[in-house]
């Protein structure tokens, strides 16, 4: 099996993963300057093919907006793949280190806290999930 053809596939099995969950992809600087300026709350999922991002991040962020607080844009950028627009929303991440997989909570355009890696490694999606309710209860409005 071709190593390179084995790992389109897991990458566009992540992407749709979280896609169809209903996050919109940002896959260029401009996508992300044009979404993260955006007024209102958008959280923003760092995705990556890590066996984390596969068991825990993706399956929390399709569960998570399941709630009655949640933001108003969803999006994803994908670290090692679409490597200009991760580097370009991380700009936004202004005080937090690279991390992937991991969430970004951006209140019109300013970040307002994020879940890191080391937030969800180790963790179940179920525990990663109520920490992003944690976030949007503190942060977001009612659906």
């Amino acid at each position: 099996m071709d190593f390179n053809l084995f790992m389109n596939d897991v990458v566009d099995a992540a992407r749709k993963d979280i896609t169809e969950a209903g996050y919109e992809e940002l896959k260029t600087p401009e996508e992300v300057d044009a979404a993260l300026k955006q007024q209102g709350t958008a959280l923003v999922m760092i995705n990556s093919t890590c066996g984390c991002a596969g068991g825990v991040a993706r399956p929390a962020a399709a569960n998570s907006i399941h709630y009655d607080k949640r933001p108003d844009h969803l999006y994803t950028v994908f670290a090692g793949q679409d490597r200009e627009a991760t580097e370009k929303a991380r700009e936004y991440f202004e005080g937090f280190p690279p991390s992937s997989p991991s969430f970004a909570l951006l209140k019109d355009g300013k970040i307002v806290t994020m879940v890191e890696r080391h937030d969800i490694e180790g963790y179940s999606a179920m525990e990663v999930t109520n920490k992003l309710q944690d976030v949007f209860e503190k942060h977001c409005e009612e659906v």
